[in-house]
């Protein structure tokens, strides 16, 4: 296998085609087409079939004499099948060879496990820290304070763990991404210069009797076509070894396309990679030449260690070559996470992708795969970015994030968006944040125009929900002994106001923030409508159901499985694209799962 892989490396490009010889040609106009060797090769791009062919044909070709004179090598056989059978158990004796080598890294054979179709895959996949929120006395903390977050990439890794029949880790399941995956029909505000409708309920808590939820919620404007500034795009490819399954980099192939079949001509697109080295397949080139950049995509192949730090430098030299601060620059960054060669410390790395972001330039990561996953690291590089994570766990995901969708989220409307709210102790006792464990903010950071926080696209929309305990209601926190320690009774309050929310954010381009206010209210007191509106009964579903996976003591164990399906089926409402309907399926499956048998 090595003498043909040498060979292969010294091959030479074969002849261009006539067509490519011809005068007149040029690679650089309007383009589209089918991928093909045939159409690919006048371009300057080589596939992965064309360059075996081509060892092919160097082996088998007449008068072909091996090396040091020998016989003519034939073919090598087709590797032996992947053993099916659990490896022994490791002990102090053997735990030196039966450690294996994946991408770099050395890992116990005993965090294998089996993937139906695929090889056996090492299980070394990561997730941020991320404890529950506690419940907080308003009398202590009137305040809280968190970034924004509009990502998904929770969501769609918890189904991908469900459809695999096992339970996601605790620490995958992020509450506040599982919710914020679906769209909820949220009023619209009416110009980009307020870009933000904000909308309030306060219901019934459905899990814990006499207590009340607060949702809160955010409706990005949209866009319309012709105010949309043109794209700057940099593909940053992880072509490593670990990419190298149909669920990787065939499936961020996929992806790709699907964002290349929305490119204007205006737009610009580079595509780099990155395994033990780095490289570049096409620098900034139009959106109309289409064909040239599938060409750039279908030639990416998998091999060798991850030198993610230095494919970063790499993107984004190509990001600055095509820099405009007319154009939306970004760095769509597809992966699984794993850096295994050069600067591999999460902290380095968020420090310089977090200057690169002050110079205009923001980087999304989308990631695939199982078994490898680096989920902690892409959520790290992602918020350092000002840009978006999302996990891609198959192709109608990539058709959901990268259709008609990506238009929208691509272009920005806002900035260092933040969200505070302010309890009143006069109603409220007690409160606690469900989800955005990984984006709280100190009450001083909300004014402090320096600290960084999410960034919101055009028509998105975010959700957050606060368990709050009425005044009087059933505390979760002990009494005090001291009187001048004790929650205070609550007083007269015939506008019914429970809390105060802010936005703080930062119109593209600017420095300075905006602020935007509204007064969460319920004048009728404890008498909460049976019926809250349906977006508010669909993110109750969601919501218990990430806390039910995550096994929150908030939950109880009164509100079950059931509960939560009956919850969801009575929110389903109009349901275009089924999604809600998948949701359904996905709790029944979550049901019947087997708890983690392993940590």
């Amino acid at each position: 296998m090595a003498a043909l892989m040498a060979v292969a490396v010294a091959v030479p490009m074969a002849p261009l085609p006539a067509m490519a010889q011809t005068r007149g040609f040029d690679p650089d106009k309007p383009s589209d087409g089918a991928v093909s060797v045939a159409a690919c090769r006048p371009l300057g791009f080589t596939l992965p079939e064309d360059r075996q062919l081509a060892v092919q044909r160097q082996f088998t070709s007449p008068g072909y004499v091996a090396p040091m004179g020998g016989a003519q090598i034939p073919a090598p056989p087709p590797p032996p099948p992947m053993p099916t059978s659990p490896p022994p158990p490791v002990t102090a004796m053997n735990e030196a060879s039966a450690a294996v080598v994946v991408t770099g890294s050395r890992i116990a054979h005993s965090r294998a496990y089996m993937v139906p179709g695929m090889p056996r895959v090492v299980d070394t996949e990561r997730y941020p820290d991320a404890t529950p929120n506690p419940v907080k006395r308003v009398a202590d903390e009137p305040v809280s304070t968190f970034s924004i977050d509009v990502d998904t990439a929770s969501y769609s890794n918890v189904r991908r763990f469900i459809e695999d029949g096992r339970a996601p880790p605790v620490d995958a399941v992020r509450v506040e991404e599982m919710i914020n995956y679906f769209d909820y029909g949220y009023a619209r505000p009416p110009s980009a210069s307020a870009p933000f409708a904000i909308t309030t309920v306060v219901a019934a808590s459905p899990w814990s009797p006499g207590r009340q939820i607060v949702h809160v919620a955010l409706q990005g404007y949209e866009l319309p076509v012709g105010e949309r500034k043109p794209l700057n795009l940099t593909f940053m490819v992880d072509v490593s070894g670990s990419m190298q399954s149909p669920d990787k980099l065939a499936l961020a192939q996929k992806s790709m396309n699907l964002i290349i079949d929305r490119l204007r001509p205006e737009d610009r697109l580079a595509v780099t990679f990155y395994a033990s080295d780095v490289g570049t397949a096409v620098g900034p080139t139009p959106g109309d030449q289409k064909l040239k950049l599938r060409c750039a995509v279908a030639a990416l192949n998998a091999g060798g260690s991850t030198a993610g730090a230095q494919g970063m430098v790499n993107a984004y030299s190509q990001a600055e070559a095509a820099f405009g601060r007319d154009k939306v620059n970004r760095i769509l960054m597809f992966t699984d996470g794993d850096f295994n060669v050069g600067v591999t410390d999460d902290q380095r790395i968020e420090d310089y992708v977090a200057a690169k972001r002050g110079t205009g330039i923001y980087l999304s990561v989308y990631g695939y795969g199982r078994g490898n996953y680096q989920d902690a690291r892409m959520q790290t590089i992602a918020q350092a970015g000002n840009g978006t994570a999302a996990y891609v766990d198959d192709l109608d995901e990539a058709r959901r994030l990268f259709g008609p969708a990506f238009d929208r989220g691509a272009f920005p409307i806002a900035d260092d968006v933040k969200i505070q709210v302010e309890f009143n102790p006069a109603r409220v006792a007690e409160y606690r944040l469900i989800g955005y464990e990984t984006r709280l903010l100190s009450e001083a950071d909300f004014n402090d125009d320096r600290v960084d926080a999410g960034e919101v696209g055009s028509g998105a929309s975010v959700t957050a929900l606060y368990e709050i305990t009425p005044v009087g209601g059933p505390s979760q926190i002990a009494d005090r002994r001291y009187d001048q320690n004790r929650l205070n009774v609550g007083g007269g309050d015939p506008d019914g106001e429970v809390g105060f929310v802010q936005v703080r954010y930062k119109l593209p381009g600017e420095r300075d923030s905006r602020l935007m206010q509204r007064v969460v209210s319920n004048a009728g007191g404890d008498r909460l409508s049976a019926q809250p509106p349906e977006s508010t009964r669909w993110a109750l579903a969601v919501a218990a159901f990430g806390q039910k996976l995550r096994g929150d003591p908030w939950l109880g164990d009164a509100f079950g499985w059931n509960e939560v399906l009956e919850q969801a089926q009575g929110a389903r409402g109009d349901d275009p694209y089924g999604e809600r309907a998948a949701f359904v399926q996905m709790v029944r499956a979550a049901q019947g799962s087997p708890a983690r048998a392993a940590p």
